[in-house]
């Protein structure tokens, strides 16, 4: 898509160049939907991985405190409006060109203040209110950019979920070292044992089949999909249902074996949506 100011051009590029740099599976599923809906794409994930930088980031600020006032500042960008930052001037764009509901970014940012400390969830009901947030609300924001019929939006929001929890299976010993336990039922002590133990292999399985509930309850809202755009979001179901596949076949040991996506997978995954 063409832009006629080049500043937002600018800005949408730079947008584009983060998401192929920290998310190529998500960048080659965008790269599937139609040119007129990736700027937006990008500028969704742009904004949102900037406040996951602050977080998380190399230079995210020392404190929890500090995070959580950096993360106010970065909400109030958007809110207003006017920032020179090329996420807040591509999204604040897209929003007004595609009458997206950003205000569902508020659950969004509630859920990485819940990142800036340490981290304890302690029950399925607790993850799927920070999930809610955290991706749920991305994909209630995404669903009107796709042209998917209103009345599937929330489910939408179920499929963000899922998207959600397969990357926390993925990343049980990555979000430990960062003091971190989404999922219910994690001993603190078997994470710590560096191998998966029992315990921790029950709990995975338990949350891979949330996870493929999750997909399977979301199926009519991507067969409602216009044609053009169901194909990308197959592509991403089948890249994150992979996850998935390989957390079973590790027999749920995430910590001994790396269960994500690889660039190898790409060729297989794309016959898979074909089929």
């Amino acid at each position: 898509m063409a832009f006629m100011d080049p500043r937002i051009s600018a800005a949408y590029e730079s947008c584009r160049r983060l998401q192929l740099r920290h998310d190529p599976t998500y960048y080659w599923a965008t790269r599937r939907l139609p040119a007129d809906v990736r700027p937006a794409t990008h500028a969704l994930y742009g904004y949102v991985r900037t406040a996951d930088q602050i977080v998380d980031g190399p230079d995210r600020p020392s404190t929890p405190a500090a995070r959580r006032a950096a993360l106010d500042a970065w909400e109030q960008e958007l809110r207003d409006g006017r920032s020179s930052h090329p996420a807040v001037i591509a999204l604040t764009d897209a929003g007004e060109r595609h009458g997206l509901p950003l205000d569902e970014l508020g659950p969004y940012m509630r859920s990485m203040r819940v990142d800036c400390g340490q981290v304890r969830i302690g029950s399925d009901d607790e993850l799927d209110a920070y999930m809610d947030g955290s991706a749920g609300s991305v994909g209630r924001i995404m669903a009107p950019l796709l042209g998917v019929p209103e009345r599937f939006h929330p489910d939408f929001g179920q499929l963000g979920k899922a998207f959600q929890l397969a990357n926390f299976i993925r990343d049980v010993g990555e979000d430990w070292r960062m003091d971190r336990i989404y999922l219910p039922g994690l001993p603190e002590a078997d994470l710590g044992e560096g191998h998966a133990t029992p315990r921790l292999r029950a709990v995975v399985a338990q949350q891979v089949a949330r996870a493929r509930a999750l997909f399977a309850a979301a199926e009519p809202a991507v067969a409602a999909a216009p044609a053009p755009v169901r194909n990308g979001i197959r592509l991403a179901c089948a890249a994150y249902t992979r996850i998935l596949d390989r957390a079973e076949a590790a027999g749920g040991d995430v910590l001994g074996r790396r269960v994500g996506v690889r660039a190898l997978d790409l060729p297989r995954l794309l016959a898979a949506v074909r089929r």
